[in-house]
């Protein structure tokens, strides 16, 4: 069980092992979509406010995505921030 506002675990796990030629563009567009959706949330809430199960799942989300985009350290919403010029305001 997720927490109020994301994305559900079985959601989740169901779109991980589906492969992308059984989706439609339909359904690839929606799981962009609701992903975004839910790292924002992710971002925006802080971990002493979500269950553990939640804030398990995003801190391992957080450091895979770390070493997968050069470790930065930012957010998506510093990276949005920075990209739209708004940097440290």
């Amino acid at each position: 069980m997720s927490d109020t506002g994301r994305k559900d675990f079985s959601t989740k796990a169901h779109e991980k092992i589906t492969p992308d030629t059984q989706k439609s563009t339909y359904d690839k567009t929606k799981e962009t979509v609701t992903d975004t959706a839910d790292r924002v949330a992710a971002n925006t809430q802080s971990d002493s406010n979500k269950s553990v199960t939640q804030e398990t799942f995003d801190k391992s989300r957080r450091e895979k995505d770390q070493q997968a985009h050069g470790g930065t350290g930012e957010t998506i919403v510093e990276k949005v921030k920075h990209t739209v010029g708004l940097g440290n305001k």
